[in-house]
């Protein structure tokens, strides 16, 4: 009995030569003590490794095990080698990935930093004092709050866009940007919030992860597809997204520069309980904002009796967010939205359920502050001229973008208006290795429909 018995010390080794013979020699008995010993040991490795493996590992554990069975004389140490070489890297985290880096689509990491930094803008002596010791809480009473959006697709109009506002504040320190990032954009939060630290580093700033599953099942196509990105519903969010204290916002697009102070269009007034505040465009044709399935409707179009509804660009908001909140204006909006996923309503995206909750209800606001347009039309991005009158801010609504414009040498003549505030360097060495990038990036916290990156 003595022969037929292996040693706690024989298991996952050899068995000693006459033990080895006696197994030979008996080869009808392939389930002998150690091969039960080698077997039992085995299995718990493959069964550990098949929760964290997926079906592959489990799957040759199987054949291993019904082969024994059967007598066909497979070889245990053969398949443990076979299942490292063919899974090791699925087991052991190694990943491939196609030509591209995590941070940057098809420019990788380098083409996210190639940003010159931009001038330390300070304060004058007549703007109100920073809080204490020099840090800055969104709650400070003395902020003028920024809104906008952050993504790698339009990533060069949003630096170009913070710059020009830094540029003509005459109490830059005192303005706070809130950036909404999306969820999954080729460019993650953590390297958006290193870059903006790197390329404004006195910048006061959160950015924000705006969870696409908030909006996504809300969102029908439209005529272009730019407009389907989840992150231009963000502004939707903005009084669940950011803190309660802050109480008033000023939301802009990425694709536009300021070339006044922005205090001046943070100063307007709200008048009669208005929730928003945009320049009002009352000469454009109002119905061709919606469909005729809407204005055939018998009750839809009752939503305008009582009041007289104007075109306005939502790319430019002065937003009161206490009222914003108060009258759950979100829901409002969200209830168009799923409206038009069941009848088609409307075609232009995020606009539509702005005009149908507000237009006619709009704190009228200076042209000056939005010269929409530039951009040309949704389909073409035609150039157009400058609106006659004083600009205070330039914007290139539509499909034309003055950095692709300008990149391709057929730029309009507008665009050499938005030149001088591009930070976009292609050609200089400036970036920051993946490393620096996560160490200086923070942990995200969940607040509300977002995460954010203090």
């Amino acid at each position: 009995m003595a022969a037929n018995t292996c040693t706690s010390r024989s298991v996952g080794a050899q068995c000693n030569t006459a033990q080895r013979e006696n197994t030979l020699g008996n080869g009808s008995r392939r389930t002998n003590s150690c091969v039960i010993e080698t077997f039992l040991v085995i299995k718990f490795f493959f069964f550990s490794f098949s929760f964290s493996c997926g079906f592959s590992i489990s799957l040759l554990y199987t054949l291993w095990f019904l082969g024994t069975m059967l007598g066909f004389g497979l070889n245990p140490v053969h398949l443990a080698v076979l299942a490292f070489i063919l899974f090791s890297p699925v087991c052991l985290g190694i990943r491939s990935f196609p030509g591209r880096d995590v941070a940057g689509g098809d420019y990788g990491y380098e083409g996210f930093f190639r940003f010159a930094e931009a001038p330390d803008y300070r304060n004058g002596e007549e703007c109100p004092a920073k809080g204490h010791k020099g840090y800055v809480s969104s709650c400070d009473p003395s902020l003028v709050h920024i809104a906008m959006t952050l993504d790698s697709e339009y990533l060069r109009g949003s630096i170009a866009a913070v710059h020009s506002i830094l540029r003509h504040s005459s109490c830059p320190e005192n303005v706070f940007f809130h950036f909404i990032a999306a969820e999954f954009d080729p460019a993650s939060p953590r390297v958006l919030t290193q870059l903006v630290r790197s390329t404004f580093p006195s910048l006061n700033f959160k950015v924000y992860i705006f969870r696409e599953d908030t909006v996504i099942n809300l969102i029908s196509s439209s005529i272009r597809s730019a407009l389907e990105n989840p992150l231009n519903y963000a502004r939707n969010y903005l009084g669940d997204i950011l803190d309660p204290c802050v109480e008033r916002v000023i939301y802009i697009d990425s694709d536009l520069v300021v070339v006044d102070d922005i205090r001046k269009l943070w100063n307007i007034t709200l008048t009669e309980s208005r929730v928003i505040g945009a320049p009002e465009y009352c000469h454009a044709v109002f119905e061709k904002y919606f469909t005729d399935e809407f204005w055939s409707d018998s009750v839809l179009p009752r939503v305008f009796d009582s009041r007289k509804p104007c075109y306005f660009n939502t790319g430019v908001m002065v937003m009161d967010l206490v009222r914003w909140r108060k009258g759950n204006y979100r829901r409002k909006i969200e209830n168009w939205m799923e409206l038009q996923r069941r009848r088609r309503i409307y075609e232009l995206g995020s606009l539509p359920p702005f005009l149908l909750v507000f237009a006619g209800n709009v704190e009228a606001i200076d042209h000056r502050w939005n010269q929409h347009g530039l951009g040309g039309d949704n389909v073409k991005g035609s150039c157009r001229p400058l609106h006659p009158g004083p600009v205070s801010l330039l914007h290139w609504s539509g499909k034309g973008k003055p950095w692709s414009r300008l990149d391709a040498r057929k730029p309009c003549p507008v665009d050499h208006l938005w030149e001088p505030y591009d930070l976009y360097k292609p050609h200089r060495n400036h970036r920051l290795n993946h490393q620096q990038m996560l160490l200086s990036a923070s942990s995200s916290t969940l607040v509300g429909y977002s995460n954010y990156f203090i």
